[in-house]
């Protein structure tokens, strides 16, 4: 019988079959491994999709949350979102605690949309979703301030200082995450067209110009942007607005007094002119943040005719509250704007963050800010007169906005020719 035993499963078969076992466990394991590398390469992807199921309990598509409409809910627990020390690009006009707010409860108020949830902000997504691209926001010192947002919520998630860097060419100014290869960028143009205040320094003159016809200076730096964020509000809040037909650099100019709308509707005509010819209508995604409101005006909402944001510690909970910081009919002219571009096959999403933030009067720095400039004796007396009631706190409202952003970010159609119903 052994001997049987021997001829059929000889001592030399039982090595190879103990190497065969050893060869087919490695492969196994590095199958097994393989399928968890991918799975988590996948995961980031998985973590984005993973919000559509946040966004209106079952909707296939994003059309069907109005993220613009809903109130403002208390939550210290997931809000907010970083902290302020911990963001290093953080802006010394921004920087509320930092200059002496005690009371932080305005970091910890969480937006929620009245009829979906808003999708959980996740940097490690965002930033592999922009992968070899650009994130260029556009405009003035609000949309900076949504820039700088964006920074914060970006950047605490490279945990490598030699992995992230900031760089200032002119009007623009560059964030690098350098392990992604992208950049979230902002770009000074506080009118969108050509201005006698485009300069990102020196831009506070008595008597302001633009060219309303002339955007080709400001856009051969965001030509090429895969995603554009514009804005364009606060500087044209006035009667009137002086234009200027031909260059600066010339003296045969031609100059006119045009009433604000008008003169605001013919930039906004030569910003659409110039996207639809120039942008690249399968490739770049562009959205225009509506006016954030200003909370300088305390009757508004009850306080005395002197007061404004300063000492504010609460948002305003009357529903629908709509005070005098915003104009409805300048609002209007940038609908009708987009909605051109949209007949003309290019879409551009509106980002209506004005209702949203018309609620949040203690969201603004008041005077917890670095001060440029040394404050009179009058203005120590009165905090109230130096109070900037225009800019956000960060942590704070502009979060919100990038959170909604990142929502249309991450649920964006590759091919967008008309295919994303937004």
């Amino acid at each position: 019988m052994t001997n049987k035993l021997q001829v059929l499963f000889p001592s030399s078969w039982g090595i190879r079959w103990s190497f065969q076992s050893l060869v087919g466990l490695l492969v196994a394991v590095l199958v097994i491994g393989a399928i968890y590398l991918t799975g988590e390469s996948k995961q980031l992807l998985e973590e984005g999709d993973e919000t559509k199921h946040q966004i209106n309990n079952g909707s296939s598509s994003i059309s069907q949350c109005d993220f613009f409409s809903g109130k403002w809910v208390f939550d210290n627990e997931s809000h907010p979102l970083y902290k302020e020390k911990d963001c290093s690009f953080m802006s010394d006009q921004l920087a509320c605690q930092k200059f002496g707010r005690e009371d932080l409860r305005y970091q910890s108020w969480r937006w929620q949309p009245y009829r979906c949830d808003l999708p959980r902000f996740n940097a490690t997504a965002l930033l592999e979703r922009l992968r070899n691209k650009r994130l260029v926001f556009v405009g003035d010192s609000l949309n900076r301030n949504q820039w700088v947002s964006m920074i914060c919520l970006v950047e605490t998630s490279i945990l490598d200082p030699m992995l992230k860097s900031m760089h200032t060419n002119g009007s623009l100014t560059t964030f690098k995450a350098s392990e992604y290869n992208a950049s979230v960028e902002f770009y000074w143009a506080p009118l969108l067209v050509e201005s006698n205040s485009d300069d990102p320094v020196k831009h506070r003159l008595p008597d302001r110009i633009v060219r309303t016809q002339a955007i080709e200076k400001h856009a051969r730096h965001w030509t090429d942007a895969d995603i554009l964020v514009f804005n364009s509000y606060l500087w044209w809040r006035r009667p009137m607005m002086k234009i200027l037909w031909g260059s600066f650099e010339r003296s045969d100019g031609i100059y006119r007094e045009v009433e604000m709308l008008r003169s605001y509707e013919m930039a906004l005509k030569t910003w659409s002119d110039w996207l639809e010819i120039h942008v690249n209508h399968n490739k770049t995604q562009l959205f225009f943040v509506s006016m954030s409101p200003t909370h300088e005006r305390g009757e508004e909402w009850g306080r005395d005719v002197d007061q404004n944001c300063y000492n504010e510690t609460e948002p305003i909970s009357q529903e629908g509250y709509w005070g005098n910081g915003s104009d409805p009919k300048m609002m209007q002219i940038v609908e009708t704007t987009i909605n051109s571009l949209n007949e003309r096959d290019l879409k551009v999403q509106m980002l209506n963050i004005t209702q949203l933030a018309k609620y949040r009067k203690e969201g603004h720095p008041s005077i917890y800010r670095k001060q440029w400039d040394p404050l009179t004796e009058e203005q120590l007396a009165r905090p109230e007169s130096y109070a900037d009631c225009i800019h956000w706190c960060l942590p704070g409202v502009p979060d919100v906005w990038n959170e909604i952003l990142y929502a249309y970010i991450l649920h964006y159609d590759d091919n967008i020719k008309g295919k994303m119903e937004i």
